[in-house]
């Protein structure tokens, strides 16, 4: 992922938390600007430059500072023009309703090597008229230049795109009901893990964890603005030994990835909360489920979260209580309908503390 670093502050709502890395968007694009973002030209208009967030005002060692803007202005100009591309120097965006393919070399028939998930972020190294040689995450290949936003329109594509993550930067942080030290403690999250950010209030951070709202202390996280970056095709492979009904399940899971969570919904395609999601997947093959996670829970074989196989289920809980429910697809990672802000989604296994896990497939 790209992260830009946002300092915390008081009683910061979502709309204070993105003023690095974003654009005018009232300014009408020039020409040159449109013709960059339209045409075949393997050239990219770049960042922001200070002197385009500071209007028509020149800058540099020989001008005299206009006597409106102080330092902190410039400063200001300086720091967003720095990230006005979110650390990308030639951002593309991927217009694509699923998973745009990304190929060792630029042809149809070229060995993929990871995707692009609809509206993931890439670095633009170069491109023709077919073909963007690109670089996201730890994936370099070529995509096609047909599905790939660029130029102002793929900044114009990540204003909206970008959210806001909070980094744990500590070994196990503690996740509370309320921002206070007193409050319950409904879970840990270990290091490098994000959570989204609803909002900074004081010295606490309010995060989405599924579809609740909690809390964590500002003193250990990063808060940054984040957009989302290719899978490599080994991320989406499974060890020896799995069966095909295992290896069908988690696929099958996949094609509904970024579909609406939608509370007591069971519909994969118009929208389902965390056990109507299981559920259908699962009805899919033959098993029948309950609507509740906790029910769920309670279906199976319990087995060690250690020995989790894809196609088993691993549960979450709020203190003792389980409220979430997930299918563990392999590689240290689950596929769950996690919250109505960004519905079916992969998150590593440990991106809260697991509760059980329950064994349904007995092969």
């Amino acid at each position: 992922m790209i992260h830009t670093s946002i300092p915390v502050r008081a009683s910061m709502t979502i709309p204070d938390l993105l003023p690095i890395g974003q654009l005018d968007l009232d300014r009408e694009p020039s020409q040159e600007e449109e013709r960059q973002a339209g045409g075949s030209s393997g050239e990219e208009d770049g960042a922001e430059t200070a002197q385009d967030v500071l209007q028509e005002d020149a800058i540099g060692s020989g001008v005299i500072l206009i006597a409106d803007k102080t330092a902190e202005d410039y400063a200001l100009a300086y720091e967003r023009a720095k990230n006005a591309n979110w650390g990308y120097t030639n951002l593309g965006i991927a217009d694509v309703s699923d998973n745009l393919n990304i190929r060792a070399i630029a042809a149809e028939d070229g060995r993929l090597v990871g995707k692009l998930p609809k509206d993931a972020a890439c670095e633009v190294i170069d491109m023709d008229d077919t073909w963007a040689h690109i670089q996201s995450g730890s994936v370099d290949g070529y995509v096609s230049r047909d599905y790939l936003l660029t130029g102002v329109l793929a900044k114009m594509k990540a204003e909206e795109l970008a959210t806001t993550v909070a980094t744990v930067t500590t070994d196990s942080l503690k996740v509370r009901a309320e921002p206070n030290t007193e409050s319950e403690v409904i879970t840990l999250v270990p290091r490098g893990e994000e959570l989204e950010v609803s909002a900074v209030e004081g010295d606490w951070v309010r995060v989405y964890l599924d579809d609740d709202e909690v809390f964590v202390s500002g003193e250990y996280v990063e808060v940054t603005a984040e957009l989302g970056t290719a899978i490599t095709m080994s991320e989406l492979l499974y060890g020896q030994g799995i069966s095909d009904v295992r290896v069908d399940i988690c696929q099958y899971a996949k094609e509904f990835l970024g579909n609406p969570y939608v509370w007591g919904g069971t519909s994969l395609t118009k929208g389902a909360d965390c056990s109507g999601f299981v559920l259908s997947v699962f009805k899919k093959y033959g098993v029948s489920l309950p609507h509740s996670s906790r029910a769920q829970a309670n279906c199976g074989t319990t087995i060690k979260v250690s020995e989790a196989k894809p196609g088993d289920l691993i549960f979450y809980g709020k203190g003792k209580t389980i409220n979430h429910v997930a299918i563990y697809i392999g590689n240290g990672q689950v596929i769950h309908a996690s919250n109505p802000r960004t519905g079916i989604r992969i998150s590593n296994v440990s991106y809260r503390s697991p509760f059980k896990a329950v064994r349904i497939l007995q092969d």
